[in-house]
């Protein structure tokens, strides 16, 4: 789970503990990462976490900033790697997602992802490098089936609601599968509605082992 702008991995973690407590998701290692430091131009050029530059909030897809983009892409990249490797976790129960700026680098990183993943999520969320993005795709387009849910509030004055929906249009024309989720009168924020929307996105992608292995013996 990738936070926004300014934020920390700290700033989200009590989802995880909300579900811990009602025993939600108990066969699931949730990740919380922090973004790097780094000078944000729209805030004049203060350091603060972030997954990249932003330019301006009028349009945040003008000037977008490309190197950092593909930076935090390679993170994301060679932390899903790592939980393999070090977890042996298959990519398929991996689900990848975030929140603003968080949930963009997600779903950018999850569909050019070179594994097959279990879902991918953005919340109050917007396309990066629309332009390049398909050339970005790897061989054989591992992620083209898999799952997107995105959620945004219609009074989001941040991330304007429209780029959610034009974010949501885009990917189903060249082929994702998106689920998308208005929230009424919510800003740039996540609601509970979000959450338990959320909730049945994730139940639905990482369905305990359990049933997983009944399945497969019938």
């Amino acid at each position: 789970m990738a936070h926004g702008l300014g934020d920390s991995g700290a700033g989200w973690v009590d989802l995880a503990k909300n579900w811990r407590r009602r025993s939600k998701f108990e066969e699931v290692a949730f990740i919380f990462p922090s973004a790097p430091s780094i000078p944000i131009t729209v805030n004049m050029g203060m350091m603060m976490p972030g997954w990249y530059d932003i330019a301006t909030f009028a349009d945040v897809r003008e000037a977008e900033d490309e190197p950092g983009i593909i930076r935090s892409q390679k993170y994301f990249h060679e932390l899903i790697q790592k939980e393999q490797d070090e977890k042996h976790i298959p990519s398929s129960r991996i689900v990848l997602g975030g929140f603003s700026q968080g949930g963009s680098i997600a779903i950018v990183s999850g569909i050019t992802c070179p594994q097959k993943l279990g879902g991918i999520f953005g919340l109050s969320s917007y396309i990066l490098l629309r332009d390049k993005l398909r050339s970005m795709i790897p061989e054989g387009n591992p992620n083209q089936g898999t799952p997107i849910f995105m959620g945004h509030g219609d009074a989001d004055a941040v991330v304007k609601y429209e780029w959610g929906v034009l974010t949501s249009e885009w990917l189903r024309k060249e082929g994702w599968p998106v689920e998308f989720k208005t929230y009424t009168d919510l800003a740039h924020s996540a609601d509970i509605a979000e959450i338990d929307d959320l909730e049945k996105y994730l139940k639905e992608r990482l369905p305990p082992l359990e049933e997983i292995e009944t399945s497969a013996r019938q």
